[in-house]
């Protein structure tokens, strides 16, 4: 989406221009009653670019009750969606509700479990704007894991993923120390896919299967920024059948759990 594209950042700034007019402010006088430039002010009537202090100033400037606050919230919501996976949005509400999750990571660790640092440097490398909202919407979405009744969660990943260095040593050593104490949980089962099992199901790319109380299923995959949910009978059965091949190579836990610590104590 180019920046100019985000409806509720142009009405952001039709809106103010509208104010200013109805002051008889020129731009330069509302830069300066803020403590701004008169081109910021030129940036955020155009729609370019707004921000959340500046809605607060504007809407204590012109005694409007959070008017410029609630176009900024929305704003910032639109851009949050359109930097998220299609598909992910639905997903993630269905994740909330899964009483039973497995999960295999080829590549990264999942959301669900990423550290802040971890998150940062993932998200930080692939998108500059928004960088801390998608943090927080990934932070958010571990509340299920702490919930009085979490879901049961069996968490297999590949090792390429302990030997990729993500953000620095600091934030990898956080990452797995993050696993380990996880994978305490009565909830949680963590189990890694070494090298030794050269080809494996997982392969073909990261995915999740949900369990719900009802018995029903839903699996989720991503390739090339684009999320899929899958709720067809026949596709679940698919990746149940990559689940179970995948397992058949995963080591045991406590096998795993060890694999876990050695790659700290290389980093």
């Amino acid at each position: 989406m180019a920046e100019i594209d985000n409806p509720a950042r142009v009405f952001f700034g039709t809106e103010l221009r509208r104010k200013r007019d109805e002051s008889r402010l020129t731009g330069k006088e509302l830069a300066d009653t803020l403590g701004c430039t008169p081109q910021w002010i030129s940036t955020m009537e155009s729609g370019r670019k707004i921000s959340e202090q500046s809605a607060h100033d504007l809407d204590t400037f012109f005694k409007l009750d959070g008017h410029f606050h609630r176009l900024w919230d929305l704003a910032n919501d639109i851009e949050l969606r359109t930097v998220l996976p299609p598909g992910f949005t639905e997903y993630a509400a269905r994740e909330s509700k899964a009483s039973t999750v497995r999960m295999f990571c080829g590549l990264l660790v999942d959301g669900l479990f990423q550290t802040e640092g971890y998150a940062g440097a993932v998200v930080g490398s692939i998108n500059g704007s928004n960088t801390s909202d998608l943090i927080n919407n990934r932070l958010e979405r571990q509340s299920i894991l702490t919930q009085s009744s979490p879901p049961r969660v069996w968490l297999t990943i590949d090792e390429v993923i302990l030997r990729r260095v993500i953000g620095d040593h600091a934030v990898m050593r956080e990452q797995l120390t993050y696993l380990l104490t996880a994978s305490e949980h009565q909830n949680m089962m963590l189990q890694v896919v070494p090298y030794k099992a050269g080809y494996h199901a997982g392969l073909g790319g990261s995915f999740t299967i949900l369990g719900f109380d009802d018995g029903s299923s839903n699996a989720y995959t991503e390739s090339a920024g684009v999320g899929t949910l899958i709720k067809q009978p026949a596709r679940l059965s698919d990746f149940v059948v990559r689940w179970d091949l995948l397992k058949g190579h995963a080591l045991p836990v406590a096998e795993s759990r060890a694999m876990v610590r050695a790659a700290m104590e290389e980093l």
